[in-house]
């Protein structure tokens, strides 16, 4: 019994001086249940929405005031022009736009019964589907407290518009997010052990003796799986809209150059893991455990960004998969030009170009 004692004794000794088994027993609980709590739901809040009150009289007033009072929306613009609501939804800039008709508060004060119109965007349909029923939740309590007392009860019709999705299918959330989802994996898995394999089957070695430059070496490694890739994006189009009758309403010659562009970023991403590692188990775990959670989690196709705490949207900004997912939902959903999409393709070819310099430094301190 002493000497078990004295073995479990020593276990622990060695558990506590590991710094990185503490981590692990201890650290990734806590950051699992704080990243997952706070990041895993789909409750709406602090939705930025557009008024645009043709009326401008005391009751939309009113409304409008319930409405950016309550935890779900956000009043981020009152204009009069009903243009500003396409240019809202094609930038992103807000969730849903409220439309107040002229004769809003007359008809509401003579014939008791007025009329306004709801607007989302249903390229997302579960987050359409959830701000339509909170906005309708508002009004009818705001309906409810203007008939305290009263005889002859008011009554305000909410009319409900899908920008994009009028039908509300599913097919135009989950294929834009399904490919930022695979195209990241697959480039990134294949790419992370390309250089690590040559390291272990003792092949480096010749590429070292060779003239090859390390930019040349990274190319040649990650050009297959460029070209392997672009064939993917022609499979998952050719489904998406012969099989789910999903439409590419903006450019096809557009939606293919971002697709580029985002797959070089991330075959650059899985070299400099190929480079930093030391076998193909370990790259292999990095880039699958590593990236597969998080692009889940932050790139907006599954869970609503913007629900989730600050520090948890600033870590969604290093994600490429989430500029992607809005590049190819704006190109093939709401027919952006690249006038709206030059940020996110600005944001892409950023990181690519960030990747790339990381993996040649990393790739010639390992030649020296």
């Amino acid at each position: 019994m002493k000497q078990f004692f004295a073995f479990v004794k020593k276990e622990f000794a060695h558990i506590l001086r590991d710094r990185k088994t503490l981590i692990i027993l201890f650290g990734l609980p806590v950051s699992q249940i704080l990243i997952y709590g706070f990041a895993l739901t789909n409750e709406v809040k602090n939705s930025r929405i557009i008024i645009i009150d043709h009326a401008g009289d005391e009751q939309s007033r009113k409304l409008t005031q319930k409405l950016d009072a309550s935890n779900y929306f956000e009043v981020y613009r009152v204009a009069q022009d009903i243009s500003a609501v396409q240019t809202a939804f094609q930038k992103g800039e807000v969730k849903m736009a409220v439309v107040f008709p002229a004769n809003y508060g007359n008809d509401l004060h003579h014939q008791r019964r007025a009329q306004i119109q709801l607007i989302t965007d249903g390229s997302d349909p579960n987050l359409a589907a959830a701000i339509r029923n909170y906005a309708s939740a508002i009004i009818l309590e705001y309906q409810r407290e203007l008939n305290a007392g009263i005889v002859l009860p008011y009554q305000i019709v909410p009319q409900v518009r899908m920008l994009y999705n009028p039908q509300l299918k599913d097919a135009h959330n989950f294929v834009p997010g399904v490919m930022a989802l695979v195209l990241m994996l697959v480039c990134v898995m294949m790419t992370s052990i390309a250089i690590v394999k040559e390291k272990e089957t003792g092949t480096m070695e010749i590429l070292l003796v060779s003239s090859f430059k390390p930019l040349l070496v990274i190319v040649t490694k990650a050009f297959p799986y460029l070209v392997l890739s672009l064939f993917n994006v022609v499979i998952i189009l050719l489904l998406s809209v012969f099989l789910l009758d999903l439409p590419v309403n903006g450019s096809i010659a557009l939606l293919f150059f971002e697709s580029t562009v985002f797959i070089i970023s991330s075959l650059a991403l899985g070299i400099l893991i190929s480079i930093l590692t030391s076998s193909q188990q370990v790259a292999m775990l990095v880039s699958l455990m590593g990236l597969l959670i998080p692009t889940i989690l932050f790139s907006g196709f599954m869970f609503p960004i913007e629900n989730m705490p600050y520090p948890l949207q600033l870590i969604s900004h290093v994600i490429p998969a989430k500029w992607f997912y809005g590049i190819v939902q704006g190109i093939m959903i709401k027919g952006l030009g690249i006038g709206g999409i030059w940020k996110e393709t600005l944001i892409l070819s950023g990181m690519a170009l960030l990747f790339l310099l990381a993996s040649l430094k990393s790739f010639k301190i390992r030649l020296q």
